[in-house]
Parts: structure tokens; C-alpha cells; sequence
């Protein structure tokens, strides 16, 4: 079996393993998790495979599953940090954290210093993916809101 189909099954197991742990139910929240992550890992490896360096690939992820989350939240109606926490699960650099700490506590100075600029670049990268795709979303509402101004009025008849 191919490491990425591997890694991706995983990591959807992993997201609704997590979505389980707190209490998230129903078929259409934890089937939008089970999407969006798995849409977002498969995003993070193909801009690995592609030659982007690691921080880029938790950007490029990180934009896909909020845009995703942001958009599946409104279909089922649901509030969209419900979606989003568990759809980014996979995207958490635990192992580069892991190996930056192993470096600090064995003293070799350099590598830890290497690891923890790699740390920081890719948690940095999965806020600001998460920040772009929340910004996007609130100016696309927005103009929709100013567009059709009559539909989003709290005196409108439906």
C-alpha cells in the first residue's frame, strides 16, 4: 500500500478520533471533518512532493481546510471552529516538536535551534492559513450582505 494513501487514511482516522473525544456527532459534521482533513493532507503532501519545504505545505493545508470548514459550516449549519479544529488534527507538527525537544534536553544546541525555527514556521504558517481563509470568508460575506442587501435584513420575509 502507497505511504500516502497510508498517511492520509490516518489522518482522517485521526480527526474523527478527535472530533469522537469531544462529543462532536452526527453523520454530516463528522462526514465534513473526515473530508476536509483528509482534502488537507492530501493538499500538505502534494506541496511537499512538489518541492515547497514544509512550512509552505501547513499553509497551503491550512488555507484548504479552514476555506473547507468555512464552507461545510454553512451547508450543515454549523458553527465552524467545530469543523475546523478537528479538520487541522493531522496538520500539527508533533513530530518536528518531538525531535526539537529531544534536541534541547540531549544539549545538541544547533540542531535544536534549526528544529525550533522549523517549529515555529509551520505552527505560524497553520495560523496565518487559518487567519487568510477567515479573512476571505468575512469580506465574501460581506459583499454578499452588500449586494443583496434586502435577504440579510431583519425585517425581510422569507
Amino acid at each position: 500500500m502507497r505511504p500516502e494513501f497510508v498517511q492520509t487514511s490516518m489522518g482522517i482516522i485521526g480527526s474523527l478520533g478527535f472530533a469522537l473525544l469531544f462529543g462532536i456527532r452526527g453523520t454530516k459534521p463528522l462526514g465534513c471533518i473526515a473530508l476536509g482533513s483528509g482534502i488537507g493532507w492530501i493538499v500538505y503532501l502534494v506541496s511537499v512532493a512538489g518541492g515547497h519545504g514544509k512550512a509552505f505545505g501547513m499553509l497551503a493545508s491550512s488555507l484548504v481546510i479552514a476555506a473547507c470548514s468555512e464552507i461545510l459550516a454553512r451547508v450543515i449549519k454549523a458553527p465552524v471552529i467545530l469543523l475546523l479544529v478537528p479538520m487541522l488534527i493531522p496538520e500539527i507538527p508533533g513530530g518536528d516538536l518531538y525531535y526539537t525537544m529531544y534536541s534541547l534536553v540531549e544539549g545538541d544546541t544547533d540542531k535544536f535551534a534549526s528544529l525550533l525555527q522549523l517549529v515555529l514556521a509551520e505552527a505560524g504558517a497553520i495560523a496565518l492559513g487559518i487567519i487568510l481563509a477567515s479573512y476571505a470568508a468575512g469580506l465574501v460575506n460581506n459583499i454578499h450582505r452588500h449586494v443583496h442587501p434586502t435577504v440579510h435584513s431583519p425585517t425581510s420575509k422569507k
